[in-house]
């Protein structure tokens, strides 16, 4: 951490065009929590850009593979010789933030090159994803996602917090949500702690009591708990 800053891990998002009712100009939306009532909404628009991808004839299906993948699509195909093309394509900025050059560096061995430019808005279906974990909402795991996407993605993140979250004293919940409408959950069991260990013989009814006295105190502690969220958790859900 260079000069003593306090690093803020957020996801990656861009600047959408809110058109809302009452109002011809769009509000700039540059993160999840900015986004205005979904009820007041009337249409999202967000950056496109104009890409050309120059590649070597063998990996020219996989580089059509991956921009598909991605949102993209094909404008124009042009060999510049016999064993390089070029490919023109258009692709939303939001799906090539993360994983897209990796991803095209890899299945063309590393030759393919990339440029760039923003070349305007459309509109798009995208939702706010909100992260809950022990009922509080994680802000900074709050994104933008596509509205087709979004089922998916939320199951895949609490899945991934369910195996990177440190086990509590008390079982924790871990949900994604919509607009307050949970579409996907998990729970993190609790950590156990063997309350019996020190008895000896059989004594069952002191082993129930003790056992009963544990249950109502992890339910006094999942009341009232909440869950620190390590820093490894955030880079987890970055790399998803």
């Amino acid at each position: 951490r260079e000069y003593n800053l306090e690093l803020v891990v957020t996801v990656p998002s861009v600047a959408y065009h809110v058109y809302v009712q009452g109002s011809e100009a769009p509000l700039i939306v540059r993160g999840p929590l900015e986004l205005p009532d979904p009820s007041q909404i009337i249409r999202i628009e967000e950056p496109i850009m104009d890409m050309r991808i120059i590649t070597p004839h063998p990996y020219l299906g996989a580089a059509l593979e991956t921009v598909q993948v991605f949102r993209g699509s094909m404008i124009s195909m042009e060999y510049l010789e016999a064993q390089r093309v070029m490919l023109d394509v258009r692709i939303p900025l939001a799906s090539i933030l993360t994983h897209f050059y990796d991803r095209l560096k890899s299945v063309s061995a590393g030759y393919a090159t990339v440029n760039y430019h923003l070349t305007g808005y459309q509109a798009v279906e995208v939702v706010r994803l909100d992260i809950l974990v022990a009922g509080d909402l994680v802000e900074a795991m709050a994104s933008m996602v596509y509205r087709d996407e979004s089922y998916r993605v939320g199951r895949s993140i609490v899945e991934r917090l369910k195996t990177v979250l440190p086990r509590q004293m008390f079982e924790v919940k871990i949900q994604a949500a919509i607009g307050g409408k949970v579409i996907a959950s998990a729970h993190l069991s609790a950590r156990r702690k063997d309350v019996t260990a020190k008895l000896y013989g059989g004594d069952v009814t002191r082993k129930r009591k003790l056992l009963e006295k544990q249950k109502k105190g992890k339910q006094r502690m999942k009341a009232a708990g909440r869950v620190d969220i390590p820093h490894t958790a955030f880079l987890e859900i970055l790399q998803r």
